[in-house]
């Protein structure tokens, strides 16, 4: 009997091979991590290996499922369609309006910065880049909002620069690039809740010698507004900012770098200890960037000059925000799309990405998530940038808070504005009068409760659940599914015979959703009749009481 064990044990671990940390999502990562990429090129993203080999079976206990990629989908007739976010129409909410904020270029602007909302006194909280606190040498001033529903925002006054609400001026010695502000709910040590990660550079000649340095500077606060600088990290270009990847609690630094054949792009560097992770000299891996199905601004003149030969890259990836949302990473990427000769801004324009495992990604669709404008004095007709925590979940809304330039005119962000999304609603799988279905794969889960979001008011979704031979499990049928005919962004999945699936708990089983005129956003099951997800946040919202939602139902009724 010994002897069979151990020969039982040896196959598992030859089934695993070289597959090391394993994942929420049934995902194992390889021994070395993060992976080495090689070189960055201008060819389209290579598919991400868990897309090409998925886990056999993908536990899906970690939040709403999204449809944003086939890791879930095993087979389908619907068709996936890729959403944008509306701008607010009162846009810009968030814009310098202040003596403060006018001091040289006028700016009231995320660059990154952030927008959270805090549960502890129920309010959402703006960082953001204001204007010059001196020009010489020249330095600058980060200040703060608040708001008590996302779109009218206070400018407090406080006592860092008195008679201000600014929490954050630069030192002596050098200036602030782009920041990342960070509300960390799962810090344990209240002087650390907040956290700001700001790029720093220096540029100046002393007795006609040049001296340039850039780095970040990492500070905590108790309250957002009082802040500490802890540490100075290694050096790292301008644009630098950090996110914490919270399905593997590692802080993700991602440096801004440059190659000939990309130019602009990222390079990472992990740490489970935020301060350790400063020091990434040597350790860091190239990591992404734009490439050629990332349209570059042609109908424009732009600047292409021999002094700057990193402009002469079409498109580049200028910057990249992440958070954890729901079941998957989120991804804002920057894309740059050439500097215009003539009076306008840079052109940079908010695109989206998702990953997995937090380092490979997909781009499905490369349209311009949150969109520069075409009409000039616009707030946002050149270089739009967006927010640290990249968005925030508002009921049935997701609310996507970007930096333009267009106020004043400078080059940098002037102002922020607001972008709305359906929630979970990046991605649908469609239907129209004909029936289409949609069967994942094989899944495993502990909760008791199915749901979905879905827009079918004027048609029908039901769903099924398959054994793993693909046999349908009674009472769990199409027939005793109670159609669905709602449009909504949690709506329960019932059968008639089954009081919930519990039954099923544990089990692999394959869901089968039936859609007719519809479009289908999310599906999950969860522990509580409330349709608590249990998966993230991002930078939270009215209801939540920590990163994951534990509430379900009540965030719809508080942010009502």
């Amino acid at each position: 009997m010994c002897w069979l064990v151990m020969l039982l044990m040896m196959a598992v671990l030859a089934s695993v091979g070289s597959a090391g940390e394993a994942l929420y999502n049934g995902i194992a990562l390889p021994d070395e991590w993060p992976p080495k990429t090689g070189e960055l090129t201008r060819e389209p993203l290579a598919t991400p290996p868990y897309l090409i080999s998925p886990p056999a079976i993908i536990p899906i206990d970690v939040g709403r499922q999204l449809f944003v990629d086939d890791f879930l989908v095993e087979s389908t007739t619907l068709t996936r369609t890729h959403h944008r976010p509306q701008y607010y129409p009162g846009n810009p909410v968030i814009k310098p309006d202040q003596p403060w904020e006018k001091g040289g270029p006028v700016r009231a602007a995320v660059f990154s910065d952030g927008i959270w909302y805090d549960p502890a006194d129920n309010l959402f909280k703006a960082w953001y880049w204001s204007g010059r606190s001196s020009s010489e040498p020249l330095r600058f001033y980060t200040c703060y909002a608040t708001s008590r529903d996302g779109i009218h925002w206070e400018k407090p006054i406080l006592d860092v620069v008195p008679g201000t609400n600014v929490v954050l001026h630069d030192g002596t010695d050098m200036w602030r690039n782009s920041s990342t502000a960070w509300l960390d709910l799962e810090e344990k040590d209240p002087n650390r809740r907040y956290k700001m990660f700001c790029s720093m550079g220096l540029d100046e000649n002393v007795d006609g010698k040049r001296r340039s340095k850039r780095c970040m500077r990492v500070f905590f606060s108790k309250d957002g507004i009082h802040w500490t600088q802890a540490a100075e990290s290694d050096s790292c270009g301008d644009r630098t900012t950090v996110f914490y990847n919270a399905f593997r609690k590692v802080w993700v630094f991602g440096l801004r770098t440059g190659t000939e054949k990309v130019s602009r792009c990222r390079a990472y560097h992990e740490d489970r200890d935020v301060l350790q992770g400063l020091r990434w000299g040597g350790k860091s891996r190239l990591w992404v960037g734009a490439d050629q199905l990332d349209p570059a601004r042609e109908d424009l003149e732009l600047r292409r000059i021999p002094e700057r030969p990193w402009d002469l890259v079409p498109s580049q990836l200028y910057n990249l925000d992440c958070v954890a949302y729901e079941s998957v990473l989120l991804g804002l990427f920057s894309i740059w799309r050439g500097h215009p000769l003539k009076e306008r801004p840079k052109i940079n324009e908010v695109c989206v990405g998702y990953s997995r495992d937090g380092f490979h990604w997909t781009r499905p669709d490369r349209r311009a998530f949150c969109p520069v404008s075409e009409n000039k004095g616009d707030w946002n007709w050149g270089n739009v940038q967006s927010a640290g925590g990249c968005c925030l979940v508002v009921g049935d809304k997701l609310y996507f808070y970007v930096g333009g330039a267009g106020l004043g005119v400078s080059g940098d962000p002037s102002c922020t504005g607001l972008a709305i999304l359906r929630r979970d609603g990046f991605t649908s799988m469609d239907a129209a009068e004909q029936e289409g279905t949609l069967t994942t794969r094989k899944v495993r889960s502990s909760g008791r409760h199915c749901f979905v979001n879905v827009a079918a008011a004027k048609g029908e979704l039901r769903v099924e659940v398959l054994d793993s031979d693909g046999e349908v499990i009674a009472p769990f049928t199409k027939a005793n599914c109670l159609p669905i005919t709602a449009d909504s962004t949690l709506q329960r999945v019932q059968w008639k015979g089954a009081d919930d699936l519990s039954s099923l708990s544990g089990r692999p089983v394959r869901f089968r959703l039936h859609l007719r005129n519809g479009q289908l956003y999310a599906f999950w099951v969860s522990p509580d009749a409330s349709g608590a997800s249990h998966g993230y946040v991002a930078a939270g919202g009215p209801g939540f009481t920590g990163p994951t939602d534990t509430v379900g139902q009540a965030s719809y009724r508080a942010a009502d």
